[in-house]
């Protein structure tokens, strides 16, 4: 029988600021690509100077070295101290000459890299699993982004309050249309003043909505749904909350408010099949036939899909996106996860219809993490 094979060391390079994966071992955030070492339980970054005191504060890692100095030692060697050379010298005096990197890992990097003799293994995908499974610091972290989406949520709601219906249908506010940029201004001026990063926040009107990533434009209409789904990443952890309500100034049809009590219904159900060992495939599959059973089925319709065509939910973390998903796409849930429970509807003519909460998948079923209630009129 061959001896177990020895991990390889883990090695990224990268810019914490808007890559997950490095920025999950080490804590530190810096928005130009440093280097990251694990070989076995010691972590090394090497920084630039301009970093090093802060990452020394602050990373999680056992040591942090000067890239400058590494670049003086090539060139000092003759050398051209280019990225793949720095990283090819400090992995020799560290006795590496095989690594395993993310499938994201840049393609001209690597190749210069095995040109100086260290060779590369595509590791796993996700990099890190075990970043599905989220720790008890994580799940705090994700609901203080979530509160600061929720008072998001609710300065808009006030300021939707504060419009009235004018004659000609539009919504009006100081002596003008109220707009969805309006809208958006208040939840992102909200989300700003709370420490966390806001980027594309949805307030989409109407018909707009059909289209569930537009983010909204122009004046508003009463008595039109208008979805708000509000996404803000904290500036001191990175991670992310995710809240999405629809809401109309006015007063809604009746179709409208079926639609809503669905989608809600939608929801619950979400909720009540959020547990270990589920697939997201079946939970996201039993909500469509609900939606369909009812008399509202998905499809192509006018040269648009129209109905629910999205997925119900996806994993919340240091990204907006990631692993496990309740889509089609294959997936079993486990305690620990964090995932929204998303479900919506969306017809021209109607507009659209989204609600959504952020569940953490506990051992004995799930626990709604988000606190705003679900009303349709304000």
């Amino acid at each position: 029988m061959s001896p177990a094979r020895r991990p390889l060391t883990r090695l990224l390079y990268a810019a914490s600021e808007t890559d997950a994966d490095i920025l999950y071992p080490t804590g530190f955030f810096a928005p130009d690509p440093f280097l990251f070492v694990q070989r076995g339980r010691r972590r090394v970054l090497v920084m630039s100077d301009l970093e090093m005191d802060r990452a020394r504060a602050r990373a999680r890692v056992d040591e942090v070295r000067s890239w400058s100095a590494a670049a003086k030692a090539e060139e000092a060697a003759g050398g051209k101290a280019t990225p793949a050379a720095v990283i090819a010298r400090t992995l020799r005096g560290l006795g590496i000459r095989r690594v395993e990197v993310p499938r994201s890992f840049s393609l001209g990097l690597a190749m210069d890299l095995d040109a100086r003799g260290i060779r590369l293994e595509m590791g796993p995908d996700p990099f890190w699993p075990e970043r599905e499974k989220k720790r008890p610091d994580e799940v705090r972290a994700i609901q203080a982004a979530l509160r600061a989406a929720e008072a998001g949520l609710e300065a808009g709601l006030a300021l939707l309050r504060a419009t009235r219906v004018g004659r000609d249908g539009w919504l009006r506010w100081r002596g003008r249309r109220f707009t969805a940029e309006d809208l958006r201004a208040a939840v992102n001026e909200r989300i700003m003043a709370l420490g966390c990063v806001p980027a594309h926040t949805i307030c989409a009107p109407g018909d707009q909505a059909v289209d569930p990533h537009e983010e909204g434009h122009g004046p508003i209409r009463a008595h039109t749904p208008i979805v708000m789904d509000i996404f803000p990443r904290s500036e001191r952890t990175g991670y992310f909350g995710d809240l999405t309500r629809t809401v109309v100034r006015g007063r809604p049809s009746e179709r409208l408010q079926e639609v809503y009590a669905l989608v809600n219904e939608g929801v619950r159900l979400g909720h009540r099949r959020v547990r270990p060992g589920a697939r997201g495939q079946a939970i996201h599959r039993e909500i469509q036939d609900l939606f369909t059973a009812r008399g509202y089925p998905t499809g192509m319709r006018d040269g648009r899909m129209q109905g629910f065509f999205h997925g119900t939910g996806h994993g919340l973390g240091l990204q907006i996106h990631e692993p496990p998903s309740i889509s089609a796409r294959p997936s079993i849930l486990r305690a620990g996860h964090v995932v929204t429970v998303e479900p919506g509807l969306y017809y021209l003519g109607l507009g659209g219809v989204r609600i959504e909460d952020v569940a953490l998948v506990t051992r004995g079923g799930s626990r709604n993490l988000t606190r705003v209630p679900k009303l349709l009129e304000v």
